[in-house]
This record gives C-alpha cells, structure tokens and sequence, in this order.
C-alpha cells in the first residue's frame, strides 16, 4: 500500500513536520507516532491532544475520531492536519449573573460537554439543561427571514415578532443542538453562554438538599415572573416579592425596611410597579417571612412558582387555522413534561391540551410543525411556525428523558435516580383468581390410644350378640422415606440447575470414594540419586496438589455455608453450584494425587493406607453436605453446618497425614476459642434483643425484632462453622477470604438487630444494654479476624531491624505513589521515612556500643552513618520533589535518593530486605501454583459442557503445558525454603517462577475466552473465577520475582555451575548403577520418548551455547547469566533423557557409552561456562575468546558422541562409513578394462539403480518407525550402494575415450555425495522428528539421489531414444510419492491460493505433455516423445508438491487442529534458504554448469540471503534482547558481505569461465555458506522459534480427498509412463493403445478430482458459513426478544443473577472484539489461519452466547419492572 504524506503542524510552537503514514494507520496510532517522533509534539498528556482538519470556514474543519484510520477522511498526500489541544476554555455564564470558566474537549458534542459543566458546577441531571447562544441582530435576521417578504407579510411579521417580545415565548432563545460540536455552532472561545434548564421534568424533586439547582431554579423562575411569562395575580405577586426580599435582605427589619426602600422594578411585573401600596404589601409579605432562610424561602419560592398554571410550559408563538375560515389567528403551542398545549395568546388561557403518551408522531418543516395523536383524535394538528425544529427537539428530549428515567425505575436498587419523579398509572378492577398453596407441615410424634369407649346400637335386625374382650398394647411404627410432595411448590429453573450440578458431583465423588480404596501401581524404582531425587520431588508435588485442592474444598464448603444463609427466595444457586463444582472437581483431582502419594510412601506402618482412609472419610463428608443442601432435601440448617463442620476435621486430618498441616493446634484452638467467643456475645445480644421484644407494643415491629435476633444468632453458628471448615487451611487466601466474609455476615446481621430494636422501643436503658452487647460481639469478631490477619501475614521476624527496615520500604514505594500528588502528602512520608531511620540508627548505636568487637563495632557505626547520610539525602529530594511536582529532574533525584536509601537500608540490615523479598516471592509461586491447579481442574471439568471444540483444545493444550512448569515451581518453593540461605535454590526459585509466566499467562486467556463458550453457568463462572484468582496471583508473582531477581544479583553464572556439575554428581551415580545392574527407567520413560528427548535437547543445547559465546563475547553480564541459566536448563533435560535411554535400553555397553558421553558433555559445559564467566572480565581478549571457541568445540563433539550413541545411530554412522569407503574407490587413477559387454553393464547398471532408487525411499519411510527399522534401511542402503558403484565403475570401463571415463566418475561422485546427505539427513530427523523443515530436508535429499542416479543413466546407457526418459520419470515420480504421506509439515512457500494456481498451471502442462507422449509414439517421432515424458514428469511434480501443501495447509486450517504460534524468527524459511544457498552454491562450482545454470545459481543465492538479511533485520526489530539485537545485525552483514564478495566473482566467471576464475568462485562460497549456517544454528534458539501447527485426527480426515486425488494421479501417471514405454518400441499393438488410453482418463479424472477436493476444502470456508448462519440467527433472536419486551411478554427467568449475566455478556462481547482484527488479518492473506480464528464456528457459539445473555438480562429487567414495589 502507498505511504501517505502528511503536514502536521505542531500549533503550539508553530512547526511545520512532514511525515508519512500507511493509510491503514489508526489515528490514535498516528498521535502516538507523532509524539514519539516530533520533540515539540511531547507536552503535556497524550490524551489531551489529536488531530484537527482545518477549513476555510471553521465550522467545517474536523477532528480525527482515535478509533478511525486515516484513509477514512479521504485524505490526500501534502494534507495539512493540526496536532494540538483539544481542551478549550468556555465560559458559562448563569442566570444569577455569575460566571465560570470550564476546560471543555473541543471534539465533543454539546450533548457530551453538558456533563462536564454541570458536573463542575453541580448539577447532577444534566439532560435537562441546555445553553444559550445570545444572538446578535444577524443571526436574529437570518432566523425570522424565511417568508416571503412582500408588503404584507412583512407588515404581519412585525406584528408576530412584537407579540413574541411581549409574551417572552422560547421562539427567540438560540438554544444550541445538543448533537454537533461548539465549533461547529460558530460558538467562539472568547464567547459566554448561558446555562438555563431547558427541561422540568425532575424539578420537583429539587430542594434544600440541593441548594445549586435550587438558587438556578429560583433565578429562573423569578425572572419569568418579572418579565411576564408566568402571568399572576396582583396578590401572588406580592407574595413572590416578599420571598424576595426575605431572600436579598434577610429577616424584615422594621426601622430599615420602609416604603421607598425597595426598586419596585425588580420585585413586581411591570404592570403591578404602579399600582398603590405596592411597596407595603411586598414588606407585610417580607414580614410575615419571620427568620426563615435564604435556603427556605427560596423553596417557599420555588413551591409557589410551581402552582402557577404557566410554570414549566416552554412556549412558542404559532399561527393556527381559525375554525371555520380560511385565517389564520396567533396563538401559543405550550409544551410541558406531560402533555401539548394550545393556550390563547392574551389571557395564556389552556384551550385544549394532549398528553404526551398520545402523540404518535409529529413532523417539522421550515415554515409549519404537525402532530398525528393516532386514534385519539381524527385529524392532525397543524400550526405555522418557523420553530418547527425547535418544538420537534423539545418534544423528543422530554420523550428520551421519560424513558430513561423509566429505565431507572425499573432497576431501581441498583441503579435507582433518586431524583426521578414517580410515575403513577391508573390500574382499573378486573375479576380476579385466588390461587391457594398447600405445605406439608413436619411435626413430632404423639402418642396416644386409638382405643374409645364403645357405643352400642340395636341394629336393622334386632340385638346381636357382642364378645368383650381387651385392645393390644399401643404400638408406633416409623416409616422412613420421601414424604409426599405434590402440594410443595415447584423448583425454580435456578434449582433445577443446582440439583443437577448436586447430582453431578454426588457421581464425581462416589467415583472418587470407590478409586480410594487402593494405591497406584509403580514399577521397580532403582536406588540411584535420580530415582531418588524422582520420588521426592513427585512426593512434594503430590503433597502441594492435595494441600491446594483441599484448600478449595474447604473454601468452597465455606462458600456453601455462607451462600445457603439466608432467605431461600434470594439464594445466589449459581454461585452456590459453583462452590459445588469446585469442591467435587478438587475431590476427584485430589483422589489421583493420594493413590500417588499413598503409593511413594514409606508404607512399613501403614501410613499409605491411613491416608486413603483420611481421603475417604474427607469424601464422605463431601457427601454428607450436599445431600444436605439439595433443594428438596428439607433438612434443618444445623444439618448443613454439622456436615460442614464433617469436612474440616476431615480435612485437618487429611493434611496431618501428609505432613502439610501448617497450622499449629495452638493456633487452631485459639481460632476456634475466639468463633465462640463471637458466638457467645451474639446469644448475649439476642438475650437483650428478647427483653426489647417483650416491651414493644407494635405487633410488627416486635416480630422484626425477633426475626433480627435470629438472624443474629444463625450468622454466629455459620461464623463457627466456617471457623471450623477452614481452621486447617486457614494459610489459603480463599479460605481467609471466605472465613472474613462470614464475619461481615455476622457484621450486618448484628447492625440489623440493634436497628430492629432502636425502631421497636425508645427505652434508654434496654437500648444502651443492647448497644453495649453489640459493641462486645464486634470487638470479638475484630478479635478474631485480626487472629486471621496475623496468621495470613505471619512470617519469622528477619534481622534485627524487621520493623524498620519493613517501614522503610513500605514509605519510599508510597514516596514514589504519592509524586505528583499533593504537597502535604510527600512531606508526611518524608517524615515518617526521617523516624523509621532514626529509629534504625539508634538501634544500631546502641549496639555498636554493645558490641565487645571493636571491629564489628566500627561496620556497625559506619553502616549508620552511610544510613543517615542517605536519610538526609532522601528528606532533601522528597522536599524537592514535593515543592516542583511537575519537574522531572527533581522526580529523578528522588528515585535515585530512594534507591541509595533502599541499599543503605539492606546493608545496614544484613540483608533483610533481600529474605523479605525470597520470602514473598516464595509465597507468589505457592500461590501461583495453587491457583494454576485450581485452574486446571476448572477446565477439566468445563470440559463437558464446553460448546466450542476449538476454544476447548486450547484451553486443554495450555493447561498442559502449565502442568508441565508446576513441578519446577513447586520444587522451587521447597528448595528455597529448605535452603533458606542457598543463592542456588533461591536463583532456581526465580528462575522456575520466570519461567511460569509466560505458560499461565496463556492459560488465563485461554479461560477467559473459553469462558463465553461453557454451557454449564456454574462451571462458567467457576473457570472465571479460577482464571481471575490466576491472573492476580501471576502479576504478584511476576513482580516478586523481578523484586527478588534485582535482590539476588548478578549470580546465574555461578548458579548454573552448581547445577551442571550437580547433573555430573547424579550421572556418575547413575553409572555405578548400571554397572551393577540396578539402574531403573523411572515411571513415564520409554527408549523411544527419552532418545527424542535427547536428540531434540542437543539441539537446544547447542543453541543455548552458542547464544552464551555470543553474550560473553559482547561482555554482556545480564544475559551472559541468562544464556547460562538455560544451557543449564538443557543440560538438565539433556542429562535426564540420557539417563532414560541408558535405563530403557537392554545393552549394557551402549548404556555405559551414552552415560560416559554424557557425563563428558557435563564437564566440557562446566569448562565452557566458567571461560564465559573469564571472559566478562576482558570483552575484547583475543585469548579468552580462542580458549572459549577451543571449549565449545570439544563440547560440541561431546554432543555428537553423545547423540551417536543412540539406538541405531551407530548403524548410521556404519552405513555411512561403508558408503565412505566404497567411494574411494573412485579415487584411483586409472580403472580396470571392462569384463563384460556392454549390453550386460547396461543391464546390471539400470538394476542397481532401480535397488538403489527403492532403498533411498525405504530409508525416508524408516525414519517414522523405529529405531531399528532405520537401522536396517541403512545397512541395506548401503549394500546396495555398494553394488551400484560396483555397475557404475564397470559400466566406467566401458568408456570409449577418458573424458567420457572422468564424466562418469564425477556422476557417480555426486551420487556418493548424495547418499551421504540423505543418511545425515536420516539419522538427523530420527533423533528428532520435530525439528523444522527436517522432513522436507530428508525429501530434498531423496530427490537429489534420484536426479543424480537419472544423471548417469542418461549419460551411460544407449537404450532406444525415449526409453530413458521414461525411466528416469518413473524413479522421479516414485520420490515425489513420499511427499504425500502425511503431510504435517509445509512442503513450501506457497499459500492455498498459489497451491490452486500451481495445480491449475501444472495439469495444463501435464495435459499438453500427454497429447504429446500419445501423438509422438503414434508418429515414432521419440527424441520429442522423450521430452514430452521429461515434461510431463516434472509437471506431475509440481502438481505432487501443490497437493502436498494445500493439504497440510487444509489440515491445519481445520478448528480442531493446534494452530501454530509464530516466533520471532521463522526456522522453516531459514534452514530452506540455508539448503537453497548450499545447493545453488555447488552448482555455481560445478565444472559441467553453464552459463545459464551460473546466472540461475547467482540469481537463488541472492534471493535466498536477501530473505535473510530482511528476517534479521525484522528479528532485530522484535527482541528485547540486546545480544539477540545485535547477533542478527552482525550476522545479516556477515551474510550480506560475503554474498557482495561472491556476486563480484561470479561477475568473473560470467566473462569468463576460466579454471582461475571457477576457482575464485569456490573460495568466496565458503564465507557466505559458513554464515549462513552459523545464523541458522543461532536463529534455532528455542527462545526465537514458532511453535508449529498440529494437524488433528479431523484435520487428517479433511486431508484425504486431496492426497487419495494425488496418489491416484501418481500412480495412473507411472502406468501411463510404463505404457507408453512399451508403445515406443512397438507402437503398432492396438490393446496397448486401449490401455495407454485408459490410464490417460484416470490421469485427467484424478486431477479434476483434485482441484475440486482442493476448492471444495478451502479453509475457513464451512466455518465462515456456519457463523454467518448463527449470527443471522442471533439477529433474529435479538428481534423476537426486543418484540417481545415491548409486548411486555418476555419470558423470565430466575437461574442466575443479573450481575452474573452481565459479567457474562461483557466477556463474550470483549472476546467477539479480540477476534475482529485477527479475522480480517486472515481473510486478508492468512487463508489457513481463517478458521481457527472464525474458531470452529466460534463467533456463532459466542454471538449466541451473548444474545443468550442480553436476553436474559431483558428479562431479568423486565421481571423487575413487574414486581410490585411496595408503594401504592
């Protein structure tokens, strides 16, 4: 796109910059730009400026909108854009005369600004002011000048116009439009306004309370009253005026306030100033004011403006139709609040009015206004009026202001505008139906006798006989089961989804009960120190897993506890099922860790037993509470608090067992003791709340006062039955959390009860006992949660200083908070700062004075003297700072000031602060590992219901990479705990914590955009509260971890030497273990896993190394020791994998040699770190850098050796060895005469070639099997090598002439050369099957064996012309075929689009190629057939190669496939251009090469190094590192010199291809192929890589059209090419014809199957279509949804709390908004990207969810409109 070139002028400083911008570029992005790059442009807040289009006509000119680009205004290059401020100052002037100044934002409309003002000024309901332009004559002219102005219009406007001035009408105030800018309503800096209410609609709401709005109202109204508009009597108006006066002179003064005082003009109408005794009235008025306020008579004011039947009504002058007459007569249209009004001009009379709710409609025109009342009136109402504009905006905004106020009402509790009016409606009586409901009563049993005294009737039949005899004793039967519950009330929805969630995770722990009744199996552990080190590192990862999910099994039984408390009717059940999910998710994860952990411990006395007895007893308790909470369960409170209760002794007893139980008995006892203390003053309250009770006569208030005290009472029991839960987690943030917020429970439930009682008595003495017993239950509950708060913040006081050296710290970080804020603020820190040092400095005096040491006496004294003078310095710089806020020198002294304080304080205190520091942070990373499980078990169990399967894998696939870094953070935290001095374990600490950031800062993006998509609202909102608890514990660890980074210092290097040789230690070990046979795999380790392990490690080893020379060759300290820190890391992996393998492997030789190698890997890294270490201290020593590149050398051999001793390697380097000598064969200087003939030499010479074509493609296929399949394709490789050189030197012999013999040689040179490549090539990617471009490299390699063979066929054999060709085709075609065997890596360069057109390209060629193949071989004409076949060869090729990578592009673009996350570098593009560089080089060499073939090789390598300096350059851009930085541009120079030097020989050998001049050539290549691979290797770092794309099961599926396409293609095309053969020779054979013909369909059938497999799988192109079908379903839904809120017939629901779904709703829209750009990207070039950023149909499922949401908050607001409010 062309740049853009722009004049921006800086208008404060006048300076004129030209710049260019890409037309895309967002205007904010530009000011930012501009900042940046233009000094002057750097003042004051970025905020406060933009860009300013100017015009000629300043109404005209424009401000940027941030959010827009540029090309949006259509601007064109030489542009002029203004960059200044957009505050201005406008004054506003009120209507009592006062006048202020507001900075106003220039951009905004006038709509916008009227909050500002009336925020500054007061006035909270801004929507019903406006301003007032005064208008000058012009404008007045140019307003009323729109009839036509002959005579007697003229004549009739002057008589309006007089009329208006009389009646004061709102036809001549200028109100300005609400919806454009100041500027562009010509509205001038310099210019007043007048503010004035334009709307009364909330006015009676205005009183004492609010004395701005009040003293405007009044003002207001007093002026319409003096001028006229409120017409009133001659008596109201005294009455006004003796308020008046009351207001201006205060209380009436007999002596002072007389007839004369006053100026009648501005006290009465101008029609009442005249009238006798005037003066008098208004003073007897004034009078009878009394000593009433200015506040209160303006409100007495403002009520008797209010009764005049004019007040509020905004009129406007309007000619109407007289009836019956075609005349039209003046009169006044008055519009209010409620309704439309036609009122007569003179006596301002109502004649007829409307309410508003019946205007349907109304229209505004230049010269008329006309309102449609619909079906309340049968015509419509026309006036003329040049107004129409006016009266149209003042209908419209009392309309708008209506419908927000109703809006507010409706929401009333949560957002409720205390000042809207109340709206009343008239409810008529209708028949109505009384619906009863029946309850089923519990009640005790009774006993009793069934038995009653008889009575005896004479039967039908006369008297019978009766027997006499006794009852059986009374008998009672229990029935135990359901009691019936048809007439109970039904479930809520919300309910119905607890009960669900219940039975789910009653399910989960069931499952979880019956997987503990036994231990994991483990296989046999050997005893070496790595087995060792295995187990107790699993046991303390076991230890922290379980301590984390029974802290959120506690906490969230604690929320149960305390979301269950009140009222069922206002239970929270999404919460509730939350807690729920939460408690059963952590059972289930936790039931794992204890079969583990069970199984690693010492079981000699059962204790692996006793601990899955502890779990079970924890997972019946679980049980046991939520069948307690089910909603149709009926059981009593106390059931639920008992389970409760259940689950903390299971808990703290489960804890016990694993030896994590952190808090002592003491503490717990102590915790429990104050709950009940709580418990016991609460019971003391509800006793002197009964007594209150009992004396209150009102029946009502009685019973609140009872329904408080139990309240009060039920809180209490809850308060000691969370204590109880969370007693033995009570170290969990959550379980603190949970346990304070039962405290504000008991908080508000004990306020509740002593306002219950203040209302029910006014007895002082019962009151002031139940105050008193109030007073004691918050003291006891600010006892216990300060227990908490003690224990949360608990810690060993470090040093002897801790308190001061803590306040010290705390202040100079609230020091630099405080900058820039007020004065007073920074001067008290300063000063507490001065005595927290004082205090430091006398404790160490005294001790220094204490001290018998005269030595240590002296450091003490001169360590507070170095404090002190710190101090001062401090106190200075804060003053300083204080009294210039603003100025940045001042700002810099007082950072520098802090920081010496900061390094005085640490020495001074031996290096508290530091332990401080490793003690939070050690705290951070437990936190941060707790919180990750937490999160990973919420998305385990989202899982189900998780409607996006993208969204999904992502969140599965970051969740396990975080559960990768767990265990290193986790052993972390125990070594720096148990090592609490150890620089090594608190360096591994912060380099574990570093290290987890950047996994769980994907993890919690990864939750929150799954968030949108689970369907379960409780596993929803579990997942985003487990990623909010995530995200905040990853920022406190970050910061820690920087804190503590800064703290340690500068020691990696150090660290990194007592791992490695810690790494030597354990692999020594582990070679006396194998010696005597007792070295074990440890669990999880196979020969496969660890020998990739290994060989992808000794890469990244190698790449660290690098990166380390480089760092300490450059004397780059920080990143010396952070290139160290990660060869040690590798080193760590690396020693692990060689370990596995040695363990996994059944030959005892090999298992020694890899542990030998190894370990020699070990000691030259050790030696090569500690010559970096040598090296800083002399950057530039030519001997230190010798002696560091002599080290990596030997270690980079080490490596080798270590890698080669992998399985199968060795027959590798074997088969590789053998094909070295085997060549040298080729070395003698003269060959033996030929034996045989030259027919048989032919012959033998094909064979061999087509065994060695067919081993090549068995060594390609190897490398994805195993180990010994690769093996044994190598040793055969080389065998049949052998014997093809064999075929190839006595086919040599048969040379006629020695140039022919030398060509010969040289083929089969490049053959040897070839197979060598293709065995490294091999054995490379078998070691690591990963690594980038490997695959293609390998193919590459095949190819290039092929075309070398196909070379010396052609050269050696004389077969029948075309028959060659054939065969060198068909050896091409069967290379070509392994390309589309599963194609999970890009083949090339190409995107889809240019996969398509290579395909198209291609089958054109092919299709000519085979007309030519059939017509030639009719005709016989076979030099030309033999190239159609050449043709047609490279043709299927192409076509092979498109397939291949349109279908790894199809299959990653699948939703379900992992997309790939680009890196900073591109490692694919390098190792090509590396491969491209060194071929096109060895062709530039090549004595046979000609011209054509130097100029194509010149033309690849400049290209390729292009490319590569432009990555280098873009790499050098992106890195924050430095050494990175400056690595790539030393490297892209490295590259682009060499390829300068090489492009001025190939110039030479271009005029002339001279021995001398080719030989030049071969020189200058060496540079630039050596720089070329050594910026490869480093841009291998894993630091730079991207992670590739995973191709999932479905992504494979979408694959196989296309590759089934191109196999058939492939092999009907070798079978034509077979046929066609067969036909050269004997073109008269009609059957072959057939068959010829046959194969040619399939070929052409196979390829349209292609191309319509390939089009039909574009990718993104079904997802697209199945978002685009959701959102038009979303769109509908939104529709039927709005419908049905206006019909008042939307559904309610009550599942789940408004806030829950608008927290929803704001996720799902933030998620749409994250995607937006990254969906455009994709469609725009990046096709393959396009579905997983669509998602899988993610927009669909997200817009879905959000109408979902928006729906449901409708209805959530609808139902709160219909509820009754309680006023009536």
């Amino acid at each position: 796109m062309v740049a853009l070139s722009l004049k921006i002028c800086i208008r404060q400083c006048n300076v004129v910059k030209t710049m260019q911008f890409e037309p895309s570029t967002a205007v904010y992005d530009a000011c930012r730009v501009i900042r940046e790059r233009v000094p002057e442009a750097q003042t004051g807040q970025a905020s406060d400026y933009g860009l300013f289009l100017s015009d000629e006509d300043p109404r005209k000119g424009i401000w940027l909108e941030a959010g827009r680009t540029l090309d949006y205004y259509m601007l064109r290059n030489g542009d002029i854009l203004e960059y200044k401020k957009k505050q201005r100052p406008q004054k506003i002037r009120m209507l009592d005369g006062s006048v202020k100044t507001v900075m106003v934002d220039d951009s905004k409309t006038v709509g916008e600004l009227l909050v500002t003002i009336c925020s500054r000024i007061g006035i909270t309901n801004y929507e019903e002011y406006s301003l007032i332009q005064e208008s000058n004559e012009e404008k007045k002219e140019e307003g009323t000048g729109t009839l036509k102005k002959d005579r007697t219009l003229l004549r009739d406007e002057k008589k309006m116009e007089k009329l208006k001035a009389k009646l004061h009408t709102d036809d001549d105030l200028n109100w300005l439009d609400h919806s454009r800018t100041f500027r562009e309503q010509g509205v001038d800096e310099n210019e007043t306004l007048l503010l004035r209410r334009k709307f009364f609609y909330s006015d009676q709401n205005v009183d004492s309370r609010d004395p701005v709005q009040l003293n405007l109202l009044y003002v207001q109204a007093r002026d319409d009253i003096l001028n006229g508009s409120h017409p009133v009597s001659f008596e109201k108006a005294c009455e006004f005026g003796g308020f008046q006066a009351q207001i201006q002179f205060g209380p009436h003064v007999e002596h002072k306030h007389k007839p004369g005082f006053l100026d009648l003009k501005e006290f009465l109408p101008k029609e009442y100033i005249k009238q006798r005794g005037a003066e008098k009235r208004i003073f007897q008025e004034h009078k009878n004011c009394g000593e009433m306020t200015e506040i209160e008579a303006k409100v007495k004011y403002v009520k008797l403006a209010r009764s005049l039947r004019t007040y509020g009504v905004s009129f406007f002058l309007v000619k109407e139709k007289m009836k019956g007459k075609n005349k039209l007569v003046p009169r006044l249209l008055g519009i209010t609040k409620e309704s439309v009004m036609r009122v007569d001009e003179k006596t301002k009379e109502v004649l007829q009015e409307w309410p508003l709710t019946t205007v349907k409609r109304w229209a505004a025109s230049p010269k008329s206004f006309t309102l449609d009342f619909g079906e309340y009136q049968e015509s419509y109402y026309s006036v003329q009026t040049t107004e129409g504009e006016q009266i149209s905006q003042l209908i419209a905004g009392y309309i708008d202001i209506i419908l927000k106020k109703k809006q507010s009402k409706d929401r009333f509790g949560l957002e409720g505008d205390e000042e809207s009016t109340m709206l009343e409606e008239s409810v008529s009586p209708k028949k109505s139906t009384i619906f009863q409901q029946q309850f089923n009563r519990t009640g005790k049993v009774e006993h009793g006798s069934v038995a009653l005294p008889a009575v005896m009737r004479s039967g039908s039949t006369g008297p019978e006989t009766f027997n006499v005899g006794s009852m059986p004793s009374p008998q009672q039967q229990v029935t135990v089961g359901q009691m019936h519950r048809g007439h109970m009330p039904p479930l809520t929805s919300a309910q119905q989804a607890l009960m669900g969630t219940i039975n789910t995770s009653m399910h989960a722990v069931q499952q979880a009960q019956a997987d503990l009744t036994e231990v994991d199996s483990l296989p046999p552990l050997g005893n070496d120190m790595a087995s060792r080190v295995w187990v107790q590192n699993k046991v303390d990862e076991s230890k922290h897993e379980i301590h984390s999910q029974v802290d959120a099994i506690t906490a969230g039984t604690a929320s149960v506890v305390n979301l269950t408390a009140g009222d069922p009717v206002d239970t929270d059940y999404t919460a509730v099922g939350c807690a729920i999910t939460t408690i059963s998710s952590n059972l289930t994860e936790m039931s794992k860790g204890v079969k583990l952990l069970a199984a690693l411990m010492d079981d000699d006395v059962g204790s692996g037993e006793d601990l899955l007895k502890a779990a079970r007893t924890l997972a019946g308790a679980v049980s046991d509470l939520l069948k307690a909470v089910e909603p149709t369960s009926g059981e009593p409170r106390q059931t639920v608090l008992t389970a409760a209760g259940s689950i903390g002794q299971a808990s703290g007893e489960l804890l016990r067992q694993i030896g994590e139980n952190e808090t002592d008995e003491r503490f717990q006892d102590v915790l429990m003791s104050l709950a009940k203390a709580v418990a016991n003053a609460a019971a003391m309250l509800v006793l002197k709340a009964k007594n209150v009770a009992q004396v209150a006569e009102d029946a009502v208030l009685q019973n609140r006062v009872i329904a408080a005290a139990t309240q009060c009472a039920l809180s209490t029991s809850q308060l000691v039955a969370c204590a109880k839960v969370v007693s033995p987690t009570i170290s969990s943030p959550v379980c603190q959390e949970q346990l304070i917020e039962a405290g504000k429970l008991v908080d508000r439930s004990v306020e509740n009860c002593v306002r219950a009682c203040q209302a029910a008595t006014d007895d002082s003495e019962l009151l002031k006992q139940v105050s008193a017993a109030a007073s004691v239950v918050s003291q006891a509950l600010n006892d216990l949660l300060q227990h908490v708060r003690q224990f949360a913040s608990r810690g060993e006081p470090i040093g002897r200083y801790d308190q001061a050296t803590d306040t010290i710290m705390c202040v100079t970080e609230s020091i630099f908070s405080s900058m820039g804020d007020a004065v007073g603020e920074m001067v008290r820190q300063a000063r507490v700062l001065a005595q927290a040092t004082s205090d430091l400095v006398n404790a160490m005096r005294s001790d220094a004075e204490a001290e018998i040491d005269m030595e240590n006496s002296k450091k003490l004294l001169a360590a507070a003297k170095l404090l002190a003078d710190s101090t001062a310095r401090m106190v200075e710089a804060a003053k300083g700072a204080a009294a210039n806020p603003d100025n940045e020198d001042q700002q810099q002294r007082l950072r520098e000031a802090a920081e010496g304080l900061r390094v005085a304080t640490n020495a001074a205190a031996q290096n508290a602060i530091k332990k401080k520091i490793v003690n939070r942070l050690e705290v951070a990373a437990k936190q941060a590992a707790a919180a990750a499980t937490q999160t990973i078990a919420a998305s385990q169990n989202a899982a189900i219901s998780n409607k996006n399967t993208a969204a999904h894998q992502q969140l599965v696939q970051s969740c396990k990479n975080v559960a990768d870094h767990i265990p290193q953070l986790v052993q972390g935290v125990r070594g720096s705990q148990a090592q609490a001095e150890d620089l090594s374990a608190q360096l591994a600490l912060i380099n574990s914590s570093q290290i987890f950031l950047q996994p769980g800062s994907k993890m919690v993006a990864s939750a929150k955009a799954a968030v949108p998509t689970v369907a379960d609202q409780a596993a929803a909102m579990q997942l985003s509260q487990c990623a909010k608890n995530l995200a905040t514990s990853l920022a406190e660890l970050r910061t820690a971890s920087q804190k503590a980074h800064e703290a340690c210092g500068p020691m990696e290097i150090d660290s990194a030497l007592n791992t490695v040789q810690t790494l030597k230690n354990e692999l020594q070990d582990a070679k006396m273990a194998a010696v005597d046979g007792q070295l074990k795999p440890l669990p999880g380790e196979t020969l496969e896993k660890c020998a990739q392990d290994l060989g992808s490690t000794s890469k990244a080893v190698g790449s660290s190394m690098a990166q380390l020379l480089t760092c300490a060759a450059q004397g780059n300290e920080h990143y010396t020791g952070v290139a160290a820190r990660e060869t040690a890391h590798a080193l760590k992996t690396l020693a692990q994998a060689a370990r596995g393998v040695s363990a996994s492997t059944n030959d005892p030789a090999a298992a020694h040699a890899m542990l030998d190698s190894a370990r020699d890997v070990m000691e030259g890294s050790a030696m090569l770190i500690q010559e970096a270490k040598q090296a800083l201290v002399a950057p530039g020593d030519a001997e230190s850098q010798q002696r560091l590149a002599q080290v990596a050398k030997a270690v980079s051999h080490s490596l080798n050796n270590c890698v080669n001793c992998l399985p199968g390697q060795k027959d590798v380097d074997v088969a590789l060895k053998s094909i070295g000598e085997s060549s040298k064969k080729l070395l003698v200087e003269s060959l033996p005469p030929s034996s045989k003939s030259f027919q048989e030499a032919q012959s033998e010479l094909n064979q061999a070639a087509a065994d060695l074509n067919q081993s090549a493609g068995e060594v390609v296929h190897a490398t994805r099997g195993q180990s010994g399949e690769l093996a044994a394709a190598s040793g055969k490789f080389s065998e049949d090598f052998d014997e093809f050189l064999d075929a190839g030197i006595e086919m040599a012999g048969q040379a006629q002439t020695k140039e022919d013999q030398i060509q010969v040689i040289g083929n089969l040179k490049n053959i040897s050369m070839a197979s060598s490549k293709l065995l490294l090539a091999a054995k490379s990617l078998s070691v690591d099957p990963g690594a980038p471009n490997a695959k293609n490299l390998l193919a590459a390699a095949a190819r290039a064996v092929t075309e070398s063979i196909n070379q010396l066929i052609t050269l050696c054999t004389q077969q029948a012309p075309g028959q060659k060709e054939c065969d060198n085709a068909l050896r091409e075609l069967e290379t070509v075929k392994e390309m589309l065997e599963n194609p999970n890596e890009p083949v090339s360069d190409l995107s889809y689009f240019d996969c398509i057109e290579g395909v198209m390209e291609n089958s054109k060629v092919l299709g000519e190629a085979m007309a030519g193949i059939s017509q030639n071989a009719k005709t016989g004409d076979l030099p030309v057939f033999g190239e159609c076949v050449g043709v047609a060869s490279k043709a299927l090729c192409g076509l092979t190669e498109a397939a291949a990578q349109a279908a790894y592009l199809v299959g990653i673009s699948d939703p379900n496939s992992q997309a790939g996350q680009q890196g900073l570098v591109d490692p694919i593009q390098f190792a090509r251009a590396n491969q491209a560089i060194q071929m096109a080089c060895q062709n530039l060499v090549d004595p046979g090469s000609s011209p054509s073939q130097v100029l194509s090789a010149a033309t690849i390598v400049a290209k390729h190094t292009s490319a590569l300096c432009n990555a280098c350059r873009i790499a050098s851009s992106k890195t924050a590192n430095p050494v990175a930085k400056r690595h790539f541009v030393q490297s892209a120079k490295e590259v682009a010199n060499s390829t300068a030097n090489l492009v001025k020989t190939i110039k030479a050998l271009d005029g002339d291809f001279s021995e001398d001049n080719r030989n030049k050539c071969r020189i200058a290549t060496a540079p630039l192929i050596e720089a070329v691979e050594n910026l490869t290797a480093f841009a291998s770092n894993p630091e730079f890589v991207s992670i590739p794309a995973q191709i999932s099961a479905e992504g494979s599926r979408a694959q196989e059209p296309i590759l089934t396409s191109a196999r058939t293609m492939l092999e009907s095309s070798s079978s034509l090419i077979k046929t066609a053969r067969s036909l050269a020779i004997n073109p008269k054979d009609p059957p072959t014809w057939s068959i010829l013909a046959g194969h040619s369909h399939t070929v052409s059938e196979s390829i349209k199957s292609l191309i319509t497999s390939i089009r039909d799988k574009a990718p993104g192109q079904r997802e697209c279509d199945y978002s685009i079908d959701g959102i038009n379903r979303c769109i509908r839904d939104i529709e039927q949804a709005s419908l049905a809120a206006v019909s008042q017939n939307l559904a309610t629901r009550d599942d789940i709390s408004v806030e829950a779904l608008q927290e929803q709703l704001t996720s799902v829209v933030q998620e749409i908004g994250h995607l937006i750009d990254p969906i455009a990207t994709a469609a725009r070039g990046e096709a393959a990207q396009l579905g997983h950023k669509v998602g899988g149909h993610k927009m669909a499922t997200l817009g879905e969810s959000g109408v979902i949401g928006l729906r449901q908050i409708r209805e959530k607001n609808a139902d709160l409109g219909r509820r009754p409010c309680g006023i009536h």
